[in-house]
């Protein structure tokens, strides 16, 4: 992590990923960006669905490969670049037959690193098979969810899951929630962690880089009135006075399980993830 001389306040407690070193150049293929515009927490109709998002800097949309549908065909990392719509690092792999991909990169892997998609494919970072050919004890990410159906779980910064079983025509995955889930065999996966594991170490510093990131203040419900949050009110500071935590709209949000019953991945589940004190 790199930190910083305290010349300022926000400055004292600031933290960032070193990038030098890591990254090899800061311009993206033109070919494979373009253009959009970000949703800041707004849905198709233009109503806010999630608070505290907006603004933020312009980005340019990399598009990276999850389907992984070039198959035994190797192809070679050619940079290491920064993507600021996700927190993992991405590169630039050039294929043998001279098609240009961005693909989520695995932790220490260098330009120069050649991997391949394939069921006979040598176990080692970057190298993707499907989960039947994975032994047990592997870390893996970029994980689908139904054969073909492009990569789900594990994709950001310094994740990963791990093979815990194969029986059934299931593999059994140890999620980074520490749910154990199963998932078709037949379903490809990449071996490995995910780059840019110091991500989470993170420190903003001050309100203003977080407004650089598209993240809008919070207003805490205690200092609100009672009309604005069921927190709201009282002469000077209150405590929450209500059994539960609960959001601005009176929804229970701790203490209260929130899967549905019927939900169709419920038979998947072998262990649920343990929450709290137990984790």
């Amino acid at each position: 992590m790199k930190t910083y001389k305290p010349t300022s306040k926000s400055r004292r407690q600031m933290t960032n990923v070193s990038y030098r070193g890591v990254l090899t150049t800061s311009k993206p293929v033109k070919s494979l960006t373009y253009g959009f515009r970000r949703s800041v927490g707004r849905n198709s109709q233009g109503r806010i669905t999630m608070r505290h998002k907006g603004s933020g800097h312009k980005r340019l949309f990399r598009e990276v490969d999850f389907l992984y549908d070039k198959k035994e065909i190797p192809a070679k990392i050619k940079s290491v670049e920064y993507d600021p719509n996700r927190s993992a690092f991405i590169g630039l792999a050039v294929y043998r037959d001279g098609e240009k991909r961005y693909v989520v990169l695995p932790k220490s892997v260098r330009p120069g690193m050649i991997f391949i998609v394939s069921e006979k494919a040598e176990l080692k970072a970057g190298n993707r098979l499907s989960l039947k050919n994975i032994p047990v004890g592997t870390f893996v990410y970029n994980i689908e969810i139904k054969p073909g159906g492009g990569a789900k779980i594990g994709r950001s910064a310094g994740i990963f899951a791990q093979v815990v079983a194969n029986a059934d025509g299931y593999t059994n995955l140890k999620m980074p929630s520490t749910e154990i889930r199963k998932i078709n065999e037949n379903c490809w996966a990449s071996v490995g962690t995910v780059s840019n594991e110091e991500h989470h170490l993170e420190n903003y510093g001050k309100a203003g880089r977080s407004r650089w990131k598209g993240i809008r203040p919070t207003v805490r419900g205690t200092a609100m009135n009672p009309v604005d949050h069921p927190y709201g009110g009282g002469e000077g500071r209150q405590g929450r006075g209500t059994k539960r935590p609960k959001t601005m709209w009176g929804k229970v949000t701790g203490g209260r399980k929130t899967r549905g019953p019927k939900k169709y991945s419920n038979i998947f589940i072998v262990s649920r993830r343990k929450t709290g004190k137990n984790k």
